[in-house]
């Protein structure tokens, strides 16, 4: 969203920009990388596109997507307000192809993307791991939120667009990495008016995370 890109730019060295399919593209360097920056959206298919047209264009060695989530309160260990998330794994929690095939697999792809990175680059980031699972739909009741754990179990976080930007990785063979912070648990204490705080309390934390990232690679 345009809130969370205004908190990555001014990070960036030598700062340029581009404009592809209808995206604006910000280029420059951060924590001694060459790196990409672009806002996609909300939702999968804007996440999708978003990301295609970055790996055809850019050629990306890693593909990083930061942003929100949504903790679902479950997960060992439990994601809470303001905690960075670093996905282990990344599923669908609303695709069905139907009849044969089970829920949440993409047709052609795995259950689950994974996120390679090494495990002392893990250690050194301190976020909490495990899985995320997405879906077109802002999470904020309680009946969605059991949907989605009857699927998922040990989900820790839910969004709108990770598993759309994990799947057009995983097809074109880039190397994905996703790092979200928690702003909310759906069904708890009223988690829309959680989640507009938040952008007042503390949402540069995932950037830090990017930033620190990227000085562990």
């Amino acid at each position: 969203m345009d809130k969370e890109l205004r908190l990555l730019l001014p990070m960036l060295t030598d700062h340029a920009t581009l404009t592809l399919n209808n995206f604006e593209f910000h280029t420059g360097r951060l924590a001694g990388h060459e790196v990409v920056a672009v806002k996609c959206g909300i939702g999968k298919v804007n996440a999708a596109i978003g990301t295609l047209t970055l790996i055809e264009n850019f050629h990306p060695d890693l593909v990083v997507n930061s942003g929100v989530a949504g903790g679902t309160g479950a997960g060992m260990p439990r994601a809470e307000i303001l905690d960075v998330i670093l996905a282990d794994r990344i599923a669908y929690h609303d695709v069905w192809c139907g009849p044969g095939t089970e829920p949440g697999v993409a047709a052609g792809c795995p259950r689950f993307f994974r996120c390679p990175l090494a495990d002392d680059v893990r250690k050194a980031l301190g976020a909490k791991e495990g899985l995320l699972v997405s879906g077109d739909i802002f999470v904020d009741s309680v009946e969605d939120l059991r949907r989605i754990l009857a699927l998922y179990p040990d989900a820790i976080a839910v969004d709108m667009e990770s598993a759309a930007t994990a799947q057009t990785c995983y097809l074109k063979s880039v190397p994905f990495v996703c790092l979200r912070v928690v702003s909310d648990t759906p069904g708890e204490n009223g988690n829309a008016a959680a989640y507009e705080n938040f952008w007042t309390d503390a949402p540069e934390r995932t950037f830090e995370a990017v930033e620190r990232l990227l000085e562990l690679l």
